[in-house]
Parts: structure tokens; sequence; C-alpha cells
């Protein structure tokens, strides 16, 4: 198989913006379906992309995400020059947050993000540290096991 990605995209993602909150994920939804990705492999992708966009419009002071679509995986990058993280261990918890209270009186931060990005990824691999931003990166397989 060709190790040379099919389709590139870049997203800019804004701090604090809640209204174009999770439309970089959205867009890469749209995409896969059109190009007839397995649903259940769509939702998976579209969770864990939203969660890490989420986290840069919260925390991270804006960043950007970038996906690489090839023809048996999704691998997507996103990363802010936000704070970073100082506990990466505590911040996988479920239920951990940092995020402030007008963020949670709006229904977001829950403490839910990093664990559900986790959860829907075949591959996570998280880099943080203060002061110097943070870096998520995902895959996710095309083809779910046993088929």
């Amino acid at each position: 198989m060709s190790s040379l990605s099919l389709i590139k995209k870049e997203y800019d993602i804004p701090a604090n913006d809640f209204s174009r909150a999770g439309e970089a994920s959205s867009n890469v939804r749209k995409l896969l379906t059109q190009l007839g990705v397995n649903p259940a492999i769509i939702k998976r992708t579209s969770i864990a992309m939203y969660e890490a966009e989420l986290n840069v419009v919260i925390h991270g002071n804006g960043g950007k995400a970038r996906v690489e679509i090839f023809e048996d995986r999704i691998e997507i990058f996103v990363y802010d020059e936000g704070p970073g993280i100082e506990d990466i261990e505590l911040a996988m918890k479920e239920g951990y947050s940092t995020a402030p209270d007008f963020i949670r009186e709006m229904g977001f931060g829950a403490g839910m993000g990093l664990s559900n990005i986790k959860k829907n990824s075949d591959r996570f691999v998280i880099e943080s540290e203060p002061g110097k931003g943070t870096r998520v990166y995902i895959t996710i397989y095309l083809i779910e096991e046993g088929q």
C-alpha cells in the first residue's frame, strides 16, 4: 500500500470562538462521507477530532488541525500554542477539567475530551509541556478488525 496521502487538509482553529468550534471536524465528516467511508469510522473520527478541536478552542489560545487521509487510515494532528498540560496522566482522567466556570456553563469543559479522543482512536499520542502548547496525534484505521 502507498504511504502517500490521498488527501491533505489544514484548518485554523480560533481561540474562544464557540460559534466556529467544530467546523474542522464537521468538514472532515462531510469529506469522509463523500469518500464512502464506513459510517462507524466516520463517527469515531468525528468524535476524536471534535474533542481535540474543542480543547484548542477552550485551552489552547487557538491552533491548527491537519488531516491526512491515506488508503488505509486517517491521521489527524492538532496543535496549539496554549499553556500546555502540566500533568497529562491527570488530564486523561474522565471528569478532570481545568475549564473555567463560564465554559462549563456553556456546556463545555466536562473533562471527557482527552479520554473520548483516546477511546475513539486506534492510536493516540499527546505531547505537552507547560508554556510550550500541546500536540495531539490521532490515527484511525479505515478497515476495522474482522473485516
